[in-house]
């Protein structure tokens, strides 16, 4: 263990529930996995307060009361699927509130030291889905400009559901595949965005505040093309 020290969708939201099911067969040569059994050589924590970042069993365990970034150290280049579960407990923790199953991918800029506050993130160049945000209450999709202000969030990507269930593993999978990016869950995709100006290079990273979370089967595939 590493003790750091620091409802179903409405119909008006159908539009944004694309199936990703023709796109799974696109996702190519597997670059990288970690099963979680090596405890945390492939990942860098930044903790805004003090909390528990362990890997073992073959989960990741996020226990923390604040902010919370786990970057993979590896930089990503081209076209990358990334795959995971993940689960949000409710067993009577301190920190067991069902929230913030978040996440940054293709992020640069990512050297600097942050202090895991969430602000600290704002200087990024990004992509950014805050799943069950702002206490289970939205799910969001930004592209992070680098200013350390303006974190553009655009109407559509701004959505009431889908939210966060204790204790139910979901299957997330983000895609930055040319100008095509893509945050999908349990099959679904929820967020999908032509970016004509895209991030190809960076890091990714799982993000929380104030949660408890477990993180199984990371995997990183390339495309065929």
């Amino acid at each position: 263990m590493m003790i750091a020290k620091m409802p179903r969708p409405s119909r008006s939201l159908a539009l944004f529930f694309l199936t990703f099911a023709a796109g799974a067969g696109d996702r190519g040569r597997l670059l990288f996995s970690d099963d979680f059994t090596h405890r945390l050589a492939n990942w860098t924590i930044e903790l805004e307060k003090p909390g528990v970042v362990e890997a073992k069993g073959g989960i990741l365990t996020m226990d923390v009361p604040a902010g919370c970034t786990v970057w993979l150290r590896r930089e990503l280049h081209g076209a990358a699927f990334i795959e995971y579960e993940a689960t949000l407990i409710r067993r009577g923790g301190p920190n067991d509130r069902v929230s913030d199953l978040n996440c940054f991918w293709m992020a640069s800029d990512t050297r600097k030291r942050r202090s895991g506050a969430f602000a600290d993130y704002n200087t990024l160049r990004a992509y950014y889905v805050g799943h069950g945000g702002n206490g289970n209450t939205t799910t969001r999709f930004r592209r992070y400009i680098g200013d350390p202000v303006l974190r553009p969030l655009l109407p559509e990507h701004d959505l009431k559901a889908p939210l966060l269930e204790p204790n139910v593993p979901m299957k997330i999978r983000l895609v930055a595949d040319g100008s095509r990016i893509q945050y999908s869950c349990d099959g679904r995709v929820i967020f999908d965005f032509h970016d004509p100006a895209p991030y190809t290079r960076g890091r990714f990273g799982f993000r929380t505040t104030f949660s408890h979370l477990e993180i199984r089967n990371f995997r990183v595939f390339t495309s065929y093309h």
